[in-house]
């Protein structure tokens, strides 16, 4: 008898589930859904939009592997290497998933169907750009109804994204609170004067907020009418809405902490030269695959590991060093590397129904080598994490790893302790070698010329 286990965060559509089959991620489909399968696969619009990338591919197998009463078919998905979710996302990639959600629909509709749905966890980012993976969202074309998902595709994209485009700030943890879009009556409120300018906003915040207030009136107890709703209302409606998210502009100019580091806050060009030749080398001493770069700031070592053809997954708690190192991606067509937005000190946890529907982030992301460069001394002075418990960590995370150690007498250093007390007693080479040898035998360190700062790469014991 075959064994499966089903995705925690698949149980909400009675169309199939995906599951775990054999180490392989599968998608039932289910008796309930057959006759909207079997229109995306006959009618020509899965073979369309596979050919153009905008859905993943997938074999279909007639063994019902779940054994369960309701089984239609099996599908076994192209894999796709890691799992991200809309809350890890820069401004950019929120905004392709949502055009891209919106190519889909409007594809759809020429082949008599329409997608019931509009999240964002049905987009991953895989060999460098947005595709959609759910293939159970695809439902009958109905001239006589209106797009039932156009209230989540602006709860899930349209809403995020005016909220950083007129509030000038990071919606990632507004993001992972609300996990099934933002609330009308809440982006409502925030938006600023100045948006009101906006057509766009009008008809889609506003206007939404006062039918949904008239829709919860008291005095409204009439039964609803028959809508008509044709299909060139519903392409003008994607039209605009397709038009508003490409006018967000790319590439802000405002300034973070971190995202002129490599312009105005390196040590100089030769450190990072001579740093540069030092990765290099143990790049060439790794049999690692893949790697989880954490700090990656704009990706200056990202890219270097991705030139060794290794999966990369480059991390930074700054949006806008992610945003230019997305649109670097984009525009160099870099498969192997996705840039995502994290914060070390609290990384996406597991949330969702029973703490089980998204899984956190170093559930989902295992690489064979973690790269943690000029990072050490922000976590221990910054974030007052203690050396050992970060050898800890890294010995959760890391089969392998490059790790730097910034000492005290460092100039940047010496420039975080300026502004508080150094409490740091066994911050120190002695005691960080120390500590992390309880996890890791050392195999290389290597001062880098010019400095004290030592690059170290480790194995797992």
């Amino acid at each position: 008898m075959t064994t499966f286990t089903r995705h925690p965060s698949s149980f909400k559509d009675p169309s199939g589930f995906v599951f775990e089959s054999g180490g392989k991620i599968c998608r039932q489909v289910n008796q309930y859904y057959a006759a909207e399968y079997r229109q995306l696969m006959d009618s020509g619009l899965y073979k369309h939009l596979t050919d153009n990338k905008l859905l993943i591919t997938h074999q279909e197998l007639t063994e019902n592997l779940t054994n369960t009463a309701g089984w239609y078919t099996t599908l076994v998905p192209e894999p796709v290497s890691y799992i991200s979710y809309p809350y890890e996302w820069c401004f950019e990639q929120l905004r392709d998933a949502a055009l891209l959600t919106l190519s889909v629909l409007r594809t759809s509709l020429q082949f008599g169907m329409i997608l019931k749905d509009a999240t964002p966890y049905n987009i991953q980012f895989n060999k460098g750009k947005a595709v959609f993976i759910d293939t159970l969202s695809f439902d009958k074309y109905n001239p006589q109804q209106p797009w039932i998902a156009y209230r989540q595709f602006c709860q899930c994209f349209l809403f995020p994204l005016y909220m950083e485009h007129y509030l000038k700030t990071d919606i990632q943890k507004i993001l992972s609170t609300y996990l099934d879009g933002v609330p009308v009556d809440f982006i409502a409120k925030l938006l600023p004067l100045k948006s009101r300018l906006s057509l766009g906003v009008w008809l889609h915040v506003y206007l939404q907020q006062t039918a949904a207030a008239s829709a919860k009136a008291p005095n409204n107890r009439t039964g609803k009418q028959a809508i008509q709703f044709s299909k060139k209302k519903l392409l003008d409606l994607t039209g605009h809405l397709s038009n508003i998210i490409k006018h967000f502009p790319e590439g802000r100019t405002y300034k973070t902490t971190w995202s002129n580091y490599y312009e105005d806050t390196i040590l100089s060009k030769a450190y990072l030269q001579e740093k540069e030749k030092i990765v290099r080398e143990y790049c060439n001493s790794s049999t690692a695959r893949s790697v989880l770069d954490l700090g990656a700031n704009d990706g200056y070592f990202s890219k270097l590991f991705a030139g060794y053809n290794m999966q990369v997954i480059a991390t930074d708690a700054d949006s806008r060093c992610i945003s230019r190192l997305y649109q670097e991606v984009k525009k160099n067509n870099i498969q192997n590397l996705l840039p995502l937005i994290l914060d070390i000190a609290n990384p996406s946890p597991a949330i969702g129904f029973h703490n089980q529907e998204r899984a956190a982030f170093h559930d989902r992301i295992k690489t064979d080598l973690v790269a943690a460069l000029a990072l050490v001394h922000h976590l221990v002075i910054g974030k007052n994490i203690s050396l050992s418990a970060l050898a800890g960590y890294f010995n959760d995370i890391a089969p392998e790893l490059i790790i730097e150690f910034v000492p005290k007498e460092d100039e940047k250093v010496q420039q975080m302790l300026s502004t508080r007390p150094d409490t740091f007693i066994d911050y120190d080479q002695a005691h960080f070698e120390a500590y992390f040898s309880a996890y890791f035998n050392i195999l290389s360190q290597t001062s880098i010329p010019g400095t004290r700062r030592v690059l170290y790469r480790m194995k797992r014991k």
